[in-house]
């Protein structure tokens, strides 16, 4: 595994034979979307091979990975989460405030990697990847687990009427993850969203784990769209099941 990476121990572990991490501006992961490009693991008997990357485009669409793929493949089109059973492959997202969302369902031995803006969200992307591993893959919600990576946080995410009445509509809790801003103006948590949702769906909150970290007010750590305007590059969160050599 690249170095700078954040890896949430009680979400994932190498015991579990799953490879997990979310990256931040110091991570060295590097994809390019469309194609599938290899990676070089920490592991020499049990490693991922090869990375996926696709073009986001904060919809609701979900890519499955259900056979081998090789370094070189590509993918033509535009999802926001993508899904495998296949060992050795790394499903990943590209995140720069947007929330990161990985799972996995340690029983049926399936992963998902979730690109999950605003729009993304109240569009339910969460939920319609939940709902595509227990009909396609046999998970369960009790044993899915699933972790909420560093994005734009409460502290720091101001969204706008427009924003809020397509919440309010999708959700009624909406006042749990809405702090009052200026006129007009609130503060989203928009993992706290995402986790509310899991739990909607029938998640175990002991198997839900969220990293606090909000990318907006740590310039240090994160890349922020937000806060620079604009990102030249982004950081790259990915999960895979590990494969036996």
């Amino acid at each position: 595994m690249a170095s700078g990476v954040i890896t949430v121990p009680s979400f994932a572990t190498d015991e579990d034979g799953v490879e997990h991490f979310f990256g931040t501006r110091l991570s060295s992961v590097s994809v390019t979307p469309g194609r599938v490009t290899p990676i070089h693991s920490r592991h020499r008997d049990r490693v991922a091979t090869v990375m996926v990357s696709v073009r986001q485009v904060h919809g609701t669409d979900v890519l499955i990975v259900d056979q081998p793929i090789r370094q070189g493949d590509s993918f033509e089109g535009g999802w926001d989460a993508l899904v495998t059973n296949q060992p050795g492959v790394m499903v990943t997202v590209r995140t720069a405030d947007c929330v990161p969302v990985l799972m996995h369902d340690p029983a049926q031995r399936v992963v998902a990697a979730v690109h999950a803006g605003w729009r993304g969200a109240v569009a339910g992307i969460v939920p319609k990847t939940v709902a595509l591993l227990v009909s396609r893959f046999g998970a369960t919600v009790e044993g899915l687990r699933m972790a909420i990576g560093p994005s734009a946080g409460p502290c720091c995410y101001e969204v706008d009427e427009p924003v809020l009445a397509r919440l309010r509509v999708v959700f009624p809790e909406w006042r749990a993850v809405v702090k009052p801003g200026g006129a007009q103006k609130a503060y989203l948590d928009l993992r706290e969203f995402v986790r509310r949702q899991g739990l909607a769906d029938g998640l175990q909150a002991e198997r839900i784990v969220t990293v606090n970290a909000c990318t907006i007010c740590h310039p240090d750590l994160f890349l922020s769209y937000r806060r620079e305007g604009v990102v030249t590059s982004t950081m790259v969160s990915g999960i895979a099941l590990m494969s036996h050599h």
